[in-house]
């Protein structure tokens, strides 16, 4: 997933749930394709279809030794990502407590 934004690349990858059960197993160790594809009851040219977006998002790197396919987390991404997120974190906090405040206010007005 190649984009001029690639925030926009990592989130499109991590849209599909299987995607990011894929990633939250990758969390653990590297794996073959075969052991990430047996949770799913989906063929695999689906999950090959599934690695590649992974792949071209920047989130995996697949890797072959002589007939294994092994693939393994990328975390680089993960962390530009949570960069991003984290400068919002602070904007969405402050919002949540005056929108808290606002309610308390509000049942406080209630006879």
């Amino acid at each position: 997933m190649t984009t001029a934004d690639p925030i926009s690349g990592l989130f499109a990858a991590l849209a599909d749930p299987t995607r990011r059960a894929i990633v939250a197993r990758l969390a653990q160790g590297e794996a073959t394709v075969n052991e990430l594809a047996a949770p799913f009851p989906i063929s695999m040219q689906a999950i090959s279809k599934h690695l590649n977006v992974l792949e071209k998002a920047g989130l995996i790197v697949r890797t072959r030794d002589a007939q294994w396919r092994r693939c393994r987390i990328e975390p680089a991404p993960l962390r530009d990502l949570a960069s991003w997120v984290a400068q919002y974190r602070v904007l969405w906090e402050q919002r949540y407590d005056t929108l808290g405040t606002y309610l308390d206010d509000l049942q406080k007005e209630k006879p």
